[in-house]
């Protein structure tokens, strides 16, 4: 433990912990004695919100990283979720994460899968999005340019220098959140439009430009969902203004 509360994480326990396989592996299954998680259709409006609208249907890349411990977050905080592997799995979306993993595999994959022009125009038509760690590399400059920051990967160090910290997010209310660190990127250059949301020892792990949202840390492997019901809110807020809009052109 460290003095600012830090402690030392091994990223292979805190994957186990959360339910996420080896990379591929895509979500847990009954093999191994987890219950697997129920992910609906495009539109499907899985666990419905409270007060009678279909929920928001989220989609998770899904082509290497920790993309079911996602999954089961969003599934648990009402959203219908849609692994993402092909460009076709992005229609219809309301959001869409970009998990953690290896950036440069993930590069490989998005390209061979012509997936980066219909990220990129996602982001460009508004749609709420959020990276994690790897995802936040994804986001920035230099690979989808979907944000205006410019990413510092393994930052922080390698293996093991994976670390736990309480960090103060702009925007959140509550406690410190706990953030986990593995082979975690920081932002080491950023645009005048993007906001600083949080920094550990002075260098940027999260930001926000319009409704985009980028965080170094693992915000899947702990029970603290704060992060993700920040990206819902965003959804929900975008969803809201188009039916207002839509609205207002039907009256």
């Amino acid at each position: 433990m460290g003095a600012d509360g830090s402690r030392p994480t091994d990223s292979r326990t805190e994957m186990r912990e959360a339910g996420i396989g080896p990379i591929g592996s895509g979500a847990a299954g009954a093999a191994d004695g987890r219950e697997a998680l129920a992910i609906g259709p495009i539109g499907s409006g899985v666990a419905g919100a409270a007060d009678g609208r279909e929920a928001p249907t989220i989609g998770v890349l899904a082509l290497q990283g920790g993309f079911a411990a996602h999954a089961r977050m969003l599934h648990r905080l009402g959203a219908g979720v849609v692994e993402v592997r092909v460009p076709a799995d992005l229609q219809a979306l309301d959001g869409l994460v970009i998990p953690g993993g290896e950036s440069t595999t993930m590069t490989l994959g998005i390209e061979r899968e012509g997936l980066a022009e219909p990220i990129r125009r996602l982001a460009q038509a508004g749609t709420p999005i959020l990276g994690s760690c790897a995802g936040l590399i994804m986001l920035d400059r230099e690979h989808l340019g979907a944000m205006d920051i410019l990413a510092a990967r393994n930052a922080f160090g390698r293996q093991l220098r994976s670390f736990e910290a309480d960090i103060e997010v702009r925007g959140l209310d509550g406690p410190p959140l706990r953030g986990i660190f593995i082979r975690a990127p920081w932002i080491a250059e950023h645009g005048d439009t993007v906001e600083i949301l949080a920094e550990v020892d002075g260098h940027p792990v999260a930001a926000r430009q319009g409704d985009i949202i980028a965080v170094a840390f693992h915000s899947e492997l702990s029970d603290d969902d704060r992060v993700h019901r920040l990206l819902l809110a965003a959804v929900d807020r975008r969803r809201e203004h188009s039916r207002a809009a839509g609205a207002g052109a039907g009256g």
